[in-house]
């Protein structure tokens, strides 16, 4: 699942909301309905930095014993 803010996210809620305005739902109900489907997937927390950099200096990592 794409997170919140990304661009993958971004392209799904919009191919989301056009399809409930194609649907018959009005504007703001469609923009709502995008977004709770987006929401309800388990997997949209972040999950952190993604590699030793994003973590910041070696000495004031979490868990390093320096």
């Amino acid at each position: 699942m794409p997170e919140p803010g990304s661009k993958k996210y971004d392209t799904r809620r919009a191919r989301l909301r056009k399809d409930a305005e194609d649907s018959g739902v009005s504007d703001q109900d469609a923009n709502t309905a995008a977004n709770e489907e987006l929401q309800e997937g388990e997997g949209l927390r972040s999950r952190g930095p993604r590699t030793d950099r994003g973590r910041g200096p070696e000495g004031e990592r979490p868990g390093s014993t320096d």
